[in-house]
């Protein structure tokens, strides 16, 4: 599966952003997709995930109640709406998706095979 980020940009605290991925050549509906997200000098780290089947949603603590994570199965596209954003969630966000996570490896980035190029968010005044 091929997965295309788009919707990062400046935007000011406190503002708005959504982000969409894409897939081709596989559907989402029956894998496990993610946002992870990477600022300079740091670790990659797990923003959402979502599982298809079921539309069951995982958050990283530091986005939880601001970052809304959706997919729409007729566009094969993945959402993650940002709300109330902060400078600290400056970073390249990436989308990923597989067909084969357990739930306890949601939050790892090791257990995802597909991945996006990454989309740029700056959170500055």
């Amino acid at each position: 599966v091929q997965l295309q980020a788009s919707g990062g940009g400046l935007v000011q605290p406190g503002g708005s952003l959504r982000l969409s991925c894409a897939a081709s050549g596989r559907t989402f509906s029956r894998q496990t997709s993610g946002w992870f997200r990477q600022a300079p000098g740091k670790e990659r780290e797990f923003v959402a995930a979502i599982r298809w089947s079921g539309g069951y949603t995982y958050y990283a603590d530091s986005v939880k109640g601001r970052f809304t994570i959706s997919g729409d199965n007729a566009k094969n596209t993945m959402y993650l709406q940002m709300n109330n954003l902060r400078p600290e969630d400056t970073a390249v966000y990436y989308c990923a998706a597989d067909p084969s996570i357990i739930l306890s490896s949601i939050r790892q980035s090791r257990a995802y095979g597909y991945w996006g190029q990454g989309t740029q968010v700056t959170v500055s005044s």
